[in-house]
């Protein structure tokens, strides 16, 4: 055996130790035979298990909460939300990126979804990318991360490379960092400034965290994104005030918070979206507050966006 060979195997039996002490890969010898049974057993058991997952979320909210202030705060002075990870963790966070420009209108650079192996492994695998922490750093300095930012490093076993590396690097620019795992005591927790370790047990299939560890992984950047977007002015209650409409579904949705938000005719509807070029916020601020378009857009910028905070200034 070379010494090559001889690093190689002890690499891999320092893994395999590692993935032991992990719950999200633990072994459920209760479910060995789980191939045995009838689709719809299988169907239960299945879902028996995701129902676990909102609770153990809640038993995060505190931490969650805190982390979602920090981010706001930087967002309002103009830094982004970048989320980093690979594998189902990286194409969670892309897809949670890729949905806040038509509904929150927010800019395409503003929240960012980057994945170990790039673009090609949002649907395929691209072997070794996830244990390179130094791939991750050069894919956030060609971001530019500074300290107005945050990144959110997302990985189940809190253990991979390029997670962690995402995060160390962010830290050292100054950006608000934050670990979001499936298992306690994780690097990546210890890595950030806010660590988020959502224990929902091992998996029906050992080591599928594609499975409670992914929809536990998806609530929570739910609840990242939206709730900070909610913090930033982009929503007037629970209306999506801030929606891009790119097509006839999101303007017709468009028209109907109009109508939600203010109760008027189809007519003043329709004179305000075109009064405004389609910006519900501006057209909601012209029916309530009795403005024209300039001084709604005037009144929205001096209240940073923030519909209530102009309809206040509207009414003295």
């Amino acid at each position: 055996m070379t010494s090559a060979d001889s690093a190689a195997e002890q690499d891999s039996t320092r893994l395999r130790a590692q993935l032991d002490t992990l719950t999200t890969e633990a072994f459920r010898p209760e479910l060995a035979e789980i191939d045995r049974l009838g689709t719809l057993d299988i169907a239960r058991l299945m879902n028996a298990e995701d129902a676990a997952v909102p609770a153990a979320v809640a038993g995060r909210l505190p931490q969650i909460a805190a982390a979602i202030d920090a981010i706001a705060a930087r967002m309002s002075r103009g830094g982004r939300l970048v989320y980093a990870g690979a594998g189902t963790a990286g194409r969670l966070g892309v897809l949670d990126a890729s949905e806040c420009p038509p509904t929150f209108n927010t800019r395409p650079e503003q929240v960012v979804g980057v994945i170990a192996g790039g673009p090609e492994a949002v649907i395929s695998s691209v072997e070794g990318a996830e244990d390179s922490a130094e791939l991750a750093a050069r894919d956030l300095e060609r971001l530019g991360i500074g300290p107005d930012d945050t990144v959110i490093g997302v990985s189940a076993s809190g253990r991979t490379p390029y997670a962690v590396g995402a995060v160390e690097y962010a830290r050292r620019r100054g950006a608000l960092t934050v670990g979001l795992s499936c298992n306690t005591g994780s690097a990546l927790a210890a890595a950030a400034d806010h660590g988020i370790e959502v224990v929902v047990g091992p998996e029906l299939l050992t080591g599928s965290t594609r499975l409670k560890a992914g929809t536990a992984q998806k609530l929570v950047l739910n609840m990242i994104s939206t709730i900070t977007m909610i913090r930033l002015g982009k929503t007037f209650g629970n209306l999506m005030v801030d929606v891009r409409a790119s097509n006839d579904k999101l303007r017709a949705r468009s028209r109907r918070i109009v109508f939600l938000a203010t109760g008027a005719s189809d007519e003043r509807i329709e004179s305000a979206l075109a009064a405004t070029d389609g910006e519900v916020k501006n057209a909601i601020l012209t029916i309530l507050g009795g403005v024209d378009a300039p001084t709604a857009g005037k009144l929205l910028g001096e209240a940073n966006g923030h519909l209530r905070a102009a309809l206040d200034a509207a009414a003295r």
